[in-house]
């Protein structure tokens, strides 16, 4: 099963009552997205998921130390 970024939406079709499931899987998600989240998330286990996507795509992070 591939890994999530956030949890799948259900979203109903008005008119029709078509549901339709939008899978929020981490390899869909663009880098400056993983980036972002990386930077301004919450949740550590996302985080380190965020790290590990974007080293599988062999993009290398570099860590600056904020200044006052």
């Amino acid at each position: 099963m591939p890994v999530k970024f956030q949890k799948s939406a259900k979203t109903v079709k008005r008119g029709s009552k078509i549901v339709t499931v939008e899978h929020h899987y981490i390899k869909n998600q663009s880098k400056e997205d993983l980036i972002k989240y990386i930077n301004e998330g919450q949740k550590p286990k996302i985080k380190q998921k965020c790290r590990n996507e974007l080293d599988r795509r062999g993009i290398k992070l570099e860590w600056v130390t904020k200044e006052s």
